[in-house]
């Protein structure tokens, strides 16, 4: 225990006693005994066993067949390329694709000057007709606009 040495504030004479702890040493200790628990604990490892299945890996899916669908500024329709002389014709091509067990994804390309009613016409036969596999390509050309 500390004492203080300093003047005699009290009336009898007798120096007044300081009753403070030092807690510097219990600090240092309570470091100590921290550190040697924190040392002596075993390392955890967080490692999940699995057992996995031995075996081939799946073959690589097939690309899907694509059919593109280009409608001319005018009206005109082409199936990859071939133009389609009617109506009957376009409804051919769809429902023979339809028929597919696998069924080819539709890229649909409108010219940049086509009326949006021939395009929404193409589109409408190929839901009627059951197309499932459906897109618009070649957006990029109108961002422009």
């Amino acid at each position: 225990m500390a004492m203080n040495v300093g003047s005699e504030s009290s009336a009898g004479g007798d120096p007044e006693v300081m009753v403070d702890v030092n807690t510097t040493p219990l600090i240092d200790v309570m470091l100590v005994l921290l550190i040697m628990l924190i040392i002596t604990i075993p390392i955890q490892t967080h490692a999940v066993k699995l057992d996995l299945p031995q075996g081939n890996p799946p073959p690589p899916p097939t690309p899907p067949t694509v059919v593109t669908i280009d409608v001319d500024f005018d009206g005109a329709i082409s199936w990859n390329g071939e133009p389609i002389p009617d109506e009957a014709s376009l409804q051919n091509h769809f429902l023979s694709a339809a028929a597919l067990p696998d069924q080819p994804e539709i890229h649909l390309r409108p010219n940049k000057l086509a009326n949006y009613k021939y395009v929404a016409h193409v589109l409408a036969d190929a839901q009627r007709l059951g197309m499932t596999k459906l897109g618009i390509v070649g957006n990029e050309q109108f961002m422009g606009q």
